[in-house]
């Protein structure tokens, strides 16, 4: 399908792309790698009036450490954030599930920063983010502003950002020490999970300390399973995993789609959890 017609906007500078989203507001998109907004415009379900494409900038791309955390730019593909020694040594979940992304194709052209604005809570990356307890930074007209993951994503495919705000890079604690693990159910390989699970996990003398698991597809936004994460704290062994485990799905509001049946879902986010925390405890 041929998409709308739309200006088109190439900046060089993040103060330059911050000028062009704050002229258009809300017909503004911003273009990263296009892995979602070019299938958005293709399908006529976006018609913005702009395009501002990002992908030029050099400040969003790039890893680096900022005491106890990683800095990951916008722009950063799939294929660098999971390749990256930093990522791997001190964030390696999110290295992980970055893996699992589609297809090479599309990890060469995605990026983080790209995945998490889309919001698309079947999406593999805002889970992980919230297991992590990152927080993105956008930058408008009034400057710079950090937001936690836990209120970034606000609905389906909607986020906190403005209209004329550009999110500019990803802020990540470093949880070494902590175990991980991502697991994910989907029929058809390289597709959408139908229920994906995020779990980071700190022993301490043979028991788990705290556990935190983040959630895909298992409502209108990425969700944290804090029944179980509370359950799960003080479990030593497979049994009490497999107990807290039950909760998983509690509180959450699945879809229903061609995929799965809201009650199918709940049995796959309790499965999933299970097996995902197991492996990232070192009980499995």
């Amino acid at each position: 399908m041929i998409p709308p017609a739309f200006d088109y906007a190439r900046p060089t500078t993040v103060d330059e792309a911050v000028r062009a989203l704050a002229d258009v507001g809300e017909d503004a998109k911003v273009l990263a790698g296009g892995q979602s907004l070019l299938m958005l415009l293709r399908l006529r379900l976006a018609f913005p009036e702009l395009v501002v494409d990002v992908g030029r900038i050099p400040e969003l791309r790039g890893v680096r450490e900022e005491g106890d955390a990683l800095v990951i730019g916008a722009t950063t593909t799939h294929h660098d954030v999971m390749r990256d020694p930093l990522v791997r040594r001190h964030a390696g979940l999110l290295a992980a599930a970055t893996a699992t992304v589609a297809d090479p194709a599309v990890r060469h052209r995605g990026t983080l920063g790209g995945s998490l604005a889309h919001a698309d809570p079947a999406g593999d990356l805002p889970a992980v983010l919230l297991a992590l307890e990152g927080e993105l930074v956008a930058v408008g007209p009034g400057g710079r502003r950090a937001i936690p993951a836990r209120e970034f994503f606000v609905d389906y495919l909607q986020t906190a950002l403005a209209p004329d705000e550009l999110l500019v890079e990803v802020r990540i604690p470093k949880a070494d020490g902590w175990g991980f693990h991502y697991e994910k159910f989907h029929r058809v390989a390289q597709s959408w999970p139908i229920v994906g699970v995020a779990a980071l996990v700190r022993r301490d003398d043979g028991h788990i300390a705290e556990a935190r698991i983040g959630l895909s597809n298992m409502g209108a936004t990425p969700l944290r399973a804090a029944p179980a994460e509370a359950a799960l704290s003080g479990a030593g062994d497979a049994a009490a995993v497999a107990r807290a485990a039950e909760s998983a799905a509690d509180g959450t509001r699945p879809p229903q789609d061609p995929s799965g049946s809201p009650e199918y879902r709940a049995h796959l986010a309790r499965v999933l959890t299970k097996r995902a925390v197991l492996a990232a405890a070192g009980m499995g």
